[in-house]
């Protein structure tokens, strides 16, 4: 079945078929004019440097990318072209499409076929082989039309002939596209743009080094060469490509060192062939709108395992001085791999070609959305194969049984799967059900309230379920676990605001907060897995309002007051305008930098408060001994016993933490320690305080009952108008400043905290409400100013621990066997009863008014150092003081420059050195709005600074959900912001 032959058996086969099956004739193809594609191209001369320096000069490599993979709209195309959507453009002033176009809705096929422009496929194999000039180049080894032509030994072009392949090449084809680069729909205009993107999507994936990326790009860039009776591929010997810097230029397979001129000149038609090559007129054959594929296979030397990239191109481009024939490509495949005699690169192009040069794979190449889609199609290009065993064949007319076998397979393959005949009755009636609506909760509805609206109806239809699902042992075993994780922050940050707003709001305050908008959360809420509390930022923000008003002599608490007004207006606006979708804009890049601030200013302040205490109780010989502790009279020993006390239960709860994931104890032991080690240190070191009755420490203070801190300053109702003078009316309307600042502290932890519960890999199956619950946040936060409690956000760390003790996880019976979540139990009761008991707290006041405050340090400066863990910014200064053999096997490490790498990281640091600064003056309060410009910096200066391939892995949001309880790693590696 060579030559003619084979056009005619397949022309009987598409006899045999059903016309209406195997043909769409409502399909009309747009066709691309052959001359405008050869006016693209320019006939130039240009060295490497050029070809470099002109995809540099192009849009950012990054716009090549497509937004969306795989698919684009047709006739939203043909519309730009001024073609009515539904009508194909008609080449040569009105001509009927070309009937050879079969447009086959193939059972591989993901979309219907008039969403996609097809053409008939003319495919080229160049290998890398060494010129006599003992340069490296691409020689071409065969082309297929349909049918293969090879390139003999003796000088000239083989008949067209039906290819036979090698099942091993197919298999090595399959198991390479699983883990090759696919680049789909990419808008790149000239082969360098094209190798560019390539080579940096090959980087992101893993399959090269970045110390590979220059040898690749500049082979990829060779000079193209077509066959002639002195030179082709079985006369010039096969090249291997070596690594920059190897010392091997010398060798007779060298990496070209000084790239020649490559031969750029217009391809304006068939050249001529060359003497005695018999060379066929290959453009009298092929359809006038086909496109071509370009497959290049080679050996290189330092790969260490075979690597397939796919490329389609978003529009079919003529590359200069590439192919035999003026044709313009549409698809690349680039295979290479190390020189192994188990390997022949050589078939694996061949297996390529055919499958190209198929008609339905080649239609399955245009639909494919994914990887997964081109791996179906070679499938079934598999399932319509036959295989020859390897025995002995007799006669030749043995062979002749296949051929019935080979009629039923391709019959198989050409017929469309069975349609649903009553769906389609349905749909044509307009009957059909409605999709169902997207369950993005960030999505914009374009209404007023239209995404408060979706979370209610979202969530609130489950709220039944939310009271049985409680009905558990181990929501209760939950219950208990988070509320001393929500108890033990609470009085630290109510101590520490205590100290830092002189006793205007401290624990008292807190306790009462916290649980009065847990409460209401637990029951309205559209995530009720939140933990609300007090965090670092607000502390932080207090402080800095704090000094603020009483440099203007203003009143804090009223001032306070009407930041909570401010409150309620922003977050309707917000919530009313759909503003949660902002957070898809936050970037690691900000929340890195926001976090290690928080954590510096966190670490500042637990030394700059031991400083205070060393001021106030310095080490000296004698001193002046009083019967009763007096405020600014020297204690003996203070000092020592709050370094110590300080340091012990930081040391202890980081040694408790360590604890939970190391080998010693049976696990449920060591978890159980682990996850109470904060409230274990303060109750040890509380103790230890305790026993030494002759050294004063500051303690923690408590009122008595339901009193406010300092019972002297403020009630429990705070007067808008002022307590004690009447409150400045321009600051009434100036507090919109603050309150903008507060806002965003909320906004950004809330939200944040919301996208990591609602990662997939949790399998939380009853959504999320950034609406809803951003709203009840901010405005129960409004409401409480008013009785001068503070404020509070979704407490990220908290949360994550609510969630993974209330997740169920299935037992492994392999060792080596991972265990997966079955369920977790949403619930409300378990955040409702947490509230209760911290309410119930309030009480401890015999308790409490024990504790030392240099044991609060100790656990704020825990908290601190803790919060560091999580943050990729932290290990990138790390990476500073270590030579590069010592880097970790990161993404953001091995596939980016080191000094890439720490130009990137050396841009948040000058930024931290600005927040540092502003938080340092009195001009404090605008730090937040100072963060928020980092994300605008983000988004339009560093793409122009760094590739996008780079960006993917030095900001991409790549933290792991750990369920798995791994030495060293726990909730706080999967947190970005400190809490």
């Amino acid at each position: 079945m060579e030559g003619p032959g084979q056009e005619d058996y397949e022309e009987r086969m598409r006899r045999s078929l059903d016309p209406k099956v195997y043909e769409d004739p409502g399909i009309n193809v747009s066709h691309l004019s052959l001359e405008d594609m050869n006016r693209a191209g320019a006939g130039t001369r240009s060295s490497l440097h050029v070809w470099r320096a002109r995809a540099e000069e192009l849009t950012p490599l990054r716009q090549y990318l497509p937004s969306r993979r795989g698919w684009y709209d047709l006739d939203r195309k043909r519309r730009a072209a001024g073609v009515p959507p539904g009508q194909a453009s008609r080449r040569g002033g009105g001509q009927p499409p070309s009937e050879t176009d079969v447009d086959l809705e193939a059972a591989g096929s993901r979309r219907p076929v008039s969403q996609r422009d097809t053409h008939e496929g003319y495919v080229e194999l160049h290998e890398l082989v060494m010129d006599t000039t003992k340069e490296l180049c691409w020689m071409e080894a065969g082309h297929w039309l349909k049918l293969e032509e090879d390139f003999k030994e003796d000088g000239h072009w083989d008949q067209p002939h039906l290819s036979f392949l090698t099942y091993c090449s197919l298999l090595e084809i399959r198991r390479a596209l699983a883990k090759g680069a696919v680049l789909l729909d990419v808008a790149a205009t000239s082969l360098a743009a094209i190798a560019h993107i390539l080579i940096d999507q090959m980087i992101y994936e893993g399959q090269i080094k970045p110390q590979d990326q220059e040898a690749i790009l500049r082979a990829l860039l060779l000079q193209h060469k077509h066959p002639s009776e002195a030179k082709s591929v079985r006369t010039l010997p096969m090249a291997q490509l070596q690594r920059l810097g190897t010392g091997q230029a010398e060798t007779e397979q060298p990496l070209l060192q000084e790239q020649q001129h490559l031969e750029m000149h217009r391809v304006t038609g068939p050249r001529p062939s060359p003497s005695g090559s018999n060379r066929p007129q290959l453009p009298e054959k092929i359809p006038k709108d086909a496109e071509a594929t370009l497959i290049l296979v080679g050996c290189a030397a330092f790969l260490e395992q075979p690597t397939l990239a796919f490329v389609r191109l978003k529009a079919a481009v003529t590359l200069d001085a590439v192919l035999e024939v003026p044709l313009p490509v549409r698809f690349l495949f680039v295979v290479l791999g190390p020189d192994t005699p188990h390997i022949s690169y050589h078939e694996i192009g061949r297996a390529i070609a055919t499958m190209m040069s198929e008609r339905v794979f080649c239609r399955d190449a245009y639909l494919a959305e994914g990887r997964q889609d081109l791996l179906q199609g070679v499938e079934e290009f598999l399932e319509a194969s036959i295989v020859l065993p390897p025995t002995e064949t007799l006669s030749e007319q043995l062979l002749h049984s296949l051929v019935p076998l080979q009629h039923e397979l391709l019959r198989r393959r050409y017929q469309p799967r069975k349609k649903e005949t009553g769906k389609d009755f349905l749909k044509d009636l307009g009957l059909e059900a409605p999709a169902p609506e997207d369950d993005d909760p960030l999505r914009r509805t374009k209404r007023p309230f239209g995404g408060l609206v979706q979370d209610i109806r979202r969530r609130y239809p489950k709220y039944l379920s939310d009271i049985k699902d409680a009905l558990n042992p181990q929501c209760l075993a939950a219950v208990i676990f988070i509320y001393f994780a929500a108890l033990t922050p609470a009085i630290t940050f109510g101590g520490l605001l205590s100290e830092k707003t002189n006793g205007m709001m401290g624990v008292p305050e807190l306790l009462l907060s916290t649980c009065m908008q847990c409460v209401v959360f637990s029951i309205f809420s559209a995530q009720p897995l939140l933990v609300v509390g007090f965090s670092g930022p607000l502390l932080v923000f207090e402080e800095a309002f704090y000094s603020f008003c009483n440099s203007y002599g203003m009143e804090y608490l009223v001032g306070r007051v009407w930041i909570g007004f401010w409150l309620i207006l922003l977050v309707l606006v917000v919530v009313a305008c759909e503003g949660s979708f902002l957070v898809r804009y936050l970037s690691r890049y900000t929340q890195e930098i926001f976090s290690f601030l928080i954590s510096l200013i966190f670490i500042y302040e637990t030394f700059s408060k031991l400083v205070t205490i060393f001021k106030e109780n310095p080490l000296k010989r004698h001193y002046n001994l009083q019967s009763v502790v007096t405020p600014g009279v020297p204690e003996p020993n203070t000092a020592l016993l709050s370094l110590i006390l300080m340091a012990g239960t930081f040391f202890l709860a980081f040694f408790l933490r360590k604890f939970k994931n190391s080998a010693f104890l049976p696990g449920k032991v060591r978890r159980l320690i682990g996850d109470f080690g904060v409230p274990i240190s303060i109750l040890i070191m509380a103790l230890a305080d305790f026993a030494i009755q002759d050294t004063y420490t500051q303690k923690l203070k408590v009122p008595e009952g339901l009193d406010v801190t300092n019972s002297s300053a403020r009630g429990w109702f705070i007067n808008p108008m002022g307590e004690k003078s009447t409150f400045p009316i321009w600051m009434m309307f100036a507090a919109v400043v603050p309150a903008l600042l507060v806002f965003i502290l909320i906004f950004l932890e809330t939200q944040i905290t919301t996208l990591i519960v609602s990662k997939p890999e949790r399998k939380l199956v009853k959504g999320s409400g950034f609406h809803l619950d951003l709203l009840l946040i901010v405005a129960m936060g409004g409401v409480v100013a008013l009785f001068g409690m503070p404020w509070l956000t979704a407490a990220t760390v908290r949360t994550i621990t609510h969630v993974n003790a209330l997740t169920i996880m299935s037992k492994a019976s392999d060792p080596n066997e991972k265990s997966q979540i079955l369920e977790v139990k949403e619930q409300r009761i378990s955040g409702f009863l947490v509230a209760v008991l911290i309410g119930v707290s309030i009480l401890l006041e015999p308790v409490l008014k024990h504790v030392p405050l240099a044991v609060l340090f100790g656990i704020f400066l825990y908290m601190g150092v803790t919060s560091l863990f999580g943050v990729q910014l932290f290990d990138r200064i790390l990476l500073l003081l270590m030579p590069p053999k010592y880097h970790p096997k990161e993404p953001y490490v091995t596939r980016v420059k080191t000094w890439r790498m720490h130009l990137f990281t050396f841009t948040q640091i000058i930024i931290l050195v600005l927040l540092w600064a502003v938080k340092s003056t009195k001009a404090s309060l605008a730090l937040p709005f100072i963060l928020m410009l980092t994300v605008p910096l983000r988004r339009f200066l560093l793409p122009k600074i760094f590739r996008d391939i780079e960006l993917k892995c030095l900001d991409a949001d790549d933290v792991v959900v750990n369920f798995e309880e791994v030495e060293g790693r726990d909730v706080y590696d999967e947190v970005q912001m400190p809490s």
